[in-house]
């Protein structure tokens, strides 16, 4: 080959990379222009309640008194979800990755992987006819021998939709996420450093407390950050399931309230001050999110000491 095709190549692959990189870089700069007009949006659409006078507002005294109560509920229904979700997931991932026969892991992460498409209102209508009237009983149980309890304090709910259903039906609905990401991290685990630690006379437990699970440490962490947004967002299941109210600490009783199913139920009605208010909410949860997000990050950073690299 002459030196002109050479130079005619090598000249025409910087080219392809030129442009590559300038289609990447406008990808990257389009993310974050999307990301800031929504925050645009929602602050200048959220002035109106901010200015306003707190008699105005819904309950008539201010806009932190309407949406703490709500911000605590959304804290709530995810940390249930979480609570579940967590364990339930690290262990379902495990076993699929390391103790479930081929054929049988196989075929459980392709169920798992199903049950991240199922609809949220299905999940919801799930939780509404089937799950929420299998807990009445369960809940006038814990409210007679364990009322003492402040979250299970009664009279229970006659109809099962509370904030510990929501919560419930929330852990479902991450549950695949948590699954299906700590799955792949599990099986990319490096097989040198497992064969080492069972050369040295490790039980498989202890191979996967030593090898395993320092391993996929950051990428557990990011799984579970993952479902911690979609527990906080999750709009029309927690509408079905759970019978609004006020803030209270019991988790069996009708009551509490999150932000997005604030939203959904009261937006197509809202006009004036009160669409305002909604829209404040969404800022509110989209904050929120933003924190998790980076506290995310951080907690990621300080864990990423340990890689298959190293």
């Amino acid at each position: 080959m002459s030196s002109k095709s050479i130079e005619g190549t090598g000249g025409a692959g910087r080219a392809g990379d030129k442009v590559f990189s300038g289609i990447t870089l406008l990808a990257g700069c389009l993310i974050l222009l999307v990301l800031f007009s929504v925050a645009v949006f929602l602050l200048w659409q959220a002035l109106p309640t901010f200015t306003a006078d707190s008699a105005d507002i819904s309950g008539g005294e201010g806009f932190f008194t309407y949406i703490w109560p709500l911000v605590i509920g959304t804290v709530i229904a995810a940390a249930i979800a979480l609570l579940i979700a967590t364990p339930v997931g690290i262990g379902v991932a495990l076993f699929i990755s390391h103790y479930a026969p081929r054929r049988m892991a196989q075929g459980l992460g392709y169920l798992i992987d199903l049950l991240a498409a199922i609809p949220s209102v299905v999940y919801g209508a799930w939780g509404m006819m089937v799950l929420a009237p299998a807990l009445v009983g369960p809940y006038t149980w814990l409210a007679d021998n364990a009322g003492w309890i402040p979250i299970f304090s009664g009279p229970a709910s006659q109809t099962g939709k509370t904030m510990l259903t929501a919560g419930i039906v929330l852990s479902v609905m991450v549950l695949p996420i948590i699954t299906s990401l700590t799955r792949e991290i599990f099986l990319q685990t490096p097989k040198l450093h497992e064969e080492a630690a069972l050369a040295m006379g490790a039980t498989r437990w202890e191979m996967i407390r030593m090898a395993v699970f320092p391993f996929a440490r950051p990428g557990v962490i990011s799984a579970v950050m993952l479902g911690l947004g979609r527990a906080l967002g999750e709009t029309m299941a927690v509408a079905l399931v759970l019978s609004s109210g006020g803030l209270i600490a019991s988790l069996i009783r009708p009551g509490n309230q999150t932000i997005a199913a604030e939203i959904a139920l009261n937006f197509p009605e809202a006009y004036g001050l009160r669409l305002s208010e909604l829209i404040a909410a969404g800022l509110v949860l989209f904050l929120i999110t933003l924190a998790v997000n980076v506290i995310a990050r951080w907690i990621i950073s300080r864990h990423k000491e340990f890689s298959g690299a190293n």
